[in-house]
């Protein structure tokens, strides 16, 4: 059960909404988030609304059966949009495009792939400054000062930045130089990072786990609202199946059934779901007609010279392409009404 407070409840009208709750056995959490006040119930048994409906104070109240109750559809009469600013926003009919490196390199790479960008109106940029990579003496990214050369760069240019956050004492030191904090399949279930990601009023994006389930993706995103955070995306980017054919298996599946559980918008990630280049833009363009909000993709000006995820990194002339097709497949995707 969720309960929507009024914005001018006052403090004695929620306390007797918890003592009307507490009297008929309903565990209760008030959550303050960044664009509205809560109460979470979760009943034991079958109760009948009046019994609180009719309190002052309360706005609207749900019956939300799902354990993620907040990141469920079941309750929101709207998707949910991520507005960055500068014109920008996320869940729309408009596709949302995230492009760049797999890592930041140098500052002469960032001012390429900007110049990239621009010509293209893509206004979100991705590239990795803190690096999760498999072996320990693989290149593990440029660190703090990388991020801050990145986000200078793209800010001068209207261009928003998603990068990844890998532990809790980094969250701090990223907040001004970030516009979305990506989570990535290793940290999924990293309930620390993701209660203080909560506490932040930036947006967060959260890849599923490696081998991780449908559910447990909605799980991670439970823990974030309820830690206080509302702007979440959730992003498909390949499991860990028996198949060795491509680097993961791209579970397009998972998109229309997102979609269809929660409210939050959702990213395909074709590059580390196929992790092969040349099937980088169908899988893009199979994850959009599928309903994705966003996709989320690497680019890489000389992929055979990058310090990572080379193989699965697209030459600008065919993201280039891409970025039209899939502007193309949106407007399809929403004709038919699969977004």
């Amino acid at each position: 059960m969720i309960i929507q407070l009024k914005k001018n409840i006052t403090l004695k009208q929620k306390e007797k909404i918890l003592n009307q709750l507490e009297k008929i056995s309903i565990p209760a959490r008030p959550l303050q988030t960044n664009f509205k006040e809560y109460i979470v119930g979760i009943p034991k048994t079958e109760f009948d609304l009046r019994q609180i409906g009719n309190l002052p104070g309360i706005d609207d109240i749900h019956r939300v059966s799902d354990s993620y109750k907040m990141v469920s559809k079941k309750w929101k009469l709207h998707n949910t949009v991520i507005d960055l600013g500068g014109n920008i926003r996320i869940g729309t009919d408009e596709l949302a495009i995230m492009s760049g490196p797999c890592a930041i390199e140098s500052e002469s790479q960032i001012e390429s792939i900007v110049e990239h960008l621009l010509k293209n109106n893509v206004r979100i940029m991705r590239g990795g400054v803190y690096k999760p990579r498999s072996s320990p003496y693989s290149f593990r990214g440029l660190g703090i000062e990388g991020l801050k050369l990145f986000y200078k760069h793209c800010s001068q240019n209207g261009i928003k930045v998603i990068t990844e956050v890998m532990q809790v004492s980094q969250v701090e030191k990223m907040l001004d130089f970030v516009d979305i904090f990506q989570v990535g399949a290793r940290n999924s279930q990293n309930f620390n990072l993701l209660d203080v990601l909560g506490q932040v009023d930036k947006p967060v994006m959260i890849k599923r786990g490696i081998s991780g389930t449908i559910d447990e993706l909605l799980y991670s995103a439970e823990y974030v609202f309820s830690s206080g955070n509302e702007k979440i995306l959730l992003c498909e980017r390949g499991i860990r199946t028996f198949e060795k054919a491509t680097r993961n298996t791209l579970d397009l599946s998972a998109i229309p059934v997102l979609k269809e559980k929660t409210h939050l918008p959702v990213i395909v990630d074709p590059s580390h779901g196929v992790g092969i280049r040349k099937h980088v833009p169908q899988m893009a363009l199979a994850g959009v007609i599928s309903g994705a909000d966003g996709v989320i993709m690497e680019i890489h000006e000389t992929p055979e010279k990058a310090f990572s995820d080379g193989q699965q990194s697209l030459y600008y002339e065919q993201a280039t392409k891409l970025y039209d097709e899939l502007r193309e497949i949106k407007l399809l995707s929403n004709r038919f009404g699969y977004s």
